[in-house]
């Protein structure tokens, strides 16, 4: 009975993996992945391939990078690009420079599965 009652916990452990490793890649909120593929668009064209590539590119970057990860590292882009002693903390500080570095290499990773490597 115990031998039977663990195999079925065991069993939905592991049917649970997956949905939980979606719910992680599906983090990123409706208005954040519209605004990156619009962006992505914008970049590479209006095209349906271009669609397909930004979705793939969208996609792998989540499986990657957390969504708050994400944030924090647009935040720092963001900020970087002001004037004044507020841009100046967010450039060339280390917790700072790392979080983007991060951002990065996750995009880096995504357009190799989705440019290079075809979709």
């Amino acid at each position: 009975m115990i031998r039977t009652l663990a195999k079925g916990a065991l069993a939905a452990a592991l049917l649970a993996l997956p949905a939980a490793a979606a719910e992680l890649e599906n983090d990123y909120p409706t208005e954040t992945r519209a605004d990156y593929i619009f962006g992505c668009m914008a970049a590479n064209g209006q095209s349906r391939e271009a669609l397909s590539r930004c979705s793939c590119s969208l996609d792998a970057l989540a499986s990657i990078l957390p969504y708050d990860k994400y944030e924090q590292a647009n935040t720092i882009l963001s900020m970087r690009q002001g004037i004044g002693q507020r841009a100046t903390n967010f450039k060339g500080t280390k917790v700072f420079d790392d979080k983007v570095a991060d951002l990065r290499r996750a995009q880096a990773e995504a357009e190799i599965r989705c440019y290079r490597g075809g979709v």
